[in-house]
């Protein structure tokens, strides 16, 4: 893994300068050189003593897997780079996932020990046979601190496995596949040519590290030989704060914590005057937000960048609402359709890339869905067009409707609504149609804001002005809250059975 190399030529060439920083604690390069020695020691000798350790999957190699379960985003960078100078494989679980999902990862691939502290999962674990070791955060570092440490961390083989992630675990069983430190060096090669991560850069990631995009940016900051600041949480004040006495410079967010990023900077421009760059992914970006920012902090450049964690960094968009992708040089693009046929250009269909930094599978257990294709090609199902070598995307499988014969993307059916004032969030559905096949429908999450202008005629007059007649909504509900992941993303599936349900009021 590219950070471990890094790691040690900084904690040589400048052991004071910071390497992770949360809202309390820091720690310089060289002292992540010597946090890993003794956390190493704790994690193999954890490992070791079980008197049935857990098989890990046969993905790994079979080396033992080290889940961190825990809220703090400071805790579980450092533990992630700890552990990379080592043999060692990480996962990142996300505390708040349904514990039956927490349960059924750990058991599925042969996690060995798990820091967490939650009395429930350790329960669960306990209940359910699992013979491996769970510790919590506390007792963890009270035992580092004692321990006495390993021999130092080192750059390890590109084929060796080393970190676990997960695809999902908010609607469905999670699926886990395997990344090695080949498949990382690629992608920090590709991000450090488009996204901004330099030498020296502070760089500010605020959200759970068991998303990916806080967890590339940590990685990716590392490998380039920058700081990167972590907060459990974006608050604006205090991020304002952190922002000016840090000197941070480029921040990576999700689009929501932009928004808020945009708010604040409004109220107290001067606390974000050193930001420059600001770097977003993991859902789409309205057109309004890239504006507010703009009129805001007129010096900082906003990229929209677009990859799957399974997949690695595929392209980015520089204005607009993100929809409209230039995909990176060194990756391949293809639209195919369901036979795996290649469509032409500005067709609709499935995508599929080729990249170096792509995993080479799921994990057995987890999934049956297919990642790569036998010519080395990948897909997670996203759909999309390609006009002009640019690509469009239009969701994923579950977000494309056909309605009197016609492909209909849900997204873009939302999109259209973005510039409808004082609207808030709202979720395109499809519902069974026996004439259509299925009808489009629009679901708005009621709030006092939007209560007087969100009539029906108004809405279906601002939606036949932007629409293609197949994507107008037929229908239109409001439900006082939509149902939403675990990371803010509305949950399609849900507002459909809430709406079959009878729970939304038909306007």
């Amino acid at each position: 893994m590219p950070i471990t190399a890094m790691i040690l030529n900084v904690a040589q060439s400048d052991p004071e300068q910071l390497a992770l920083v949360g809202a309390r604690d820091r720690l310089t390069y060289s002292g992540l050189v010597e946090d890993s020695r003794s956390m190493f020691a704790i994690v193999d000798e954890l490992h070791r003593t079980q008197p049935l350790p857990p098989t890990p999957a046969p993905e790994t190699d079979n080396i033992p897997i080290t889940a961190i379960s825990t809220t703090s985003a400071y805790d579980t960078s450092r533990i992630i780079a700890g552990l990379a100078g080592y043999r060692a494989v990480s996962a990142t679980i996300d505390p708040r996932w349904p514990l039956n999902h927490q349960l059924g990862v750990i058991r599925t691939t042969g996690i060995g020990v798990v820091i967490s502290d939650s009395p429930a999962l350790a329960e669960a674990l306990a209940a359910s046979g699992w013979t491996g070791t769970v510790i919590s955060l506390t007792d963890f570092r009270a035992r580092q601190a004692a321990a006495l440490p390993a021999p130092a961390p080192a750059v390890r083989d590109g084929n060796e496995p080393f970190l676990m992630l997960f695809s999902s675990g908010t609607t469905s069983n999670p699926k886990a596949f395997i990344k090695t430190r080949q498949q990382y060096r690629e992608n920090v090669a590709v991000s450090s040519a488009h996204l901004g991560p330099l030498p020296g850069v502070a760089t500010l990631a605020p959200g759970p590290v068991s998303y990916s995009l806080t967890l590339y940016a940590v990685i990716e900051s590392l490998a380039t030989g920058g700081s990167v600041h972590l907060a459990d949480e974006f608050d604006p004040i205090t991020m304002g704060s952190r922002i000016a006495a840090e000197e941070i410079t480029r921040v990576v967010a999700v689009p929501a914590v932009v928004r808020a990023l945009a708010e604040a900077a409004r109220r107290d421009s001067e606390r974000f005057a050193f930001v420059d760059l600001v770097v977003t992914g993991g859902a789409n970006l309205p057109a309004s937000i890239r504006d507010r920012l703009g009129e805001i902090l007129p010096t900082a450049r906003l990229i929209s960048y677009y990859g799957a964690a399974e997949i690695g960094f595929i392209g980015d968009s520089r204005d607009g609402d993100g929809t409209w992708i230039q995909v990176y040089p060194s990756i391949g693009a293809q639209i195919r359709d369901d036979s795996g046929a290649e469509l032409p250009e500005g067709e609709l269909g499935t995508l599929w890339i080729r990249a170096a930094a792509c995993s080479y599978g799921y994990v057995t257990g987890t999934t049956e869905a297919v990642l790569r294709g036998a010519d080395g090609w990948a897909t997670v199902d996203d759909q999309g067009r390609i006009v002009n070598g640019m690509l469009q995307l239009a969701g994923r499988a579950g977000d494309i409707a056909i309605t009197g014969g016609h492909k209909v993307s849900l997204p873009e059916v939302e999109r259209a609504f973005e510039t409808y004032d004082n609207l808030g969030e709202v979720c395109a559905i499809a519902l069974d149609d026996p004439a259509l096949g299925s009808i489009i429908v629009l679901v708005i999450e009621a709030s006092t804001d939007n209560a007087d202008n969100a009539g029906k005629a108004a809405l279906l007059n601002h939606a036949r002005a932007r629409l293609a007649p197949q994507f107008v909504p037929r229908r239109i509900y409001r439900l006082d809250r939509l149902p939403r992941t675990v990371g803010g993303k509305v949950r399609r599936t849900e507002t459909v059975d809430l709406i079959m349900d009878g729970q939304g009021q038909r306007l």
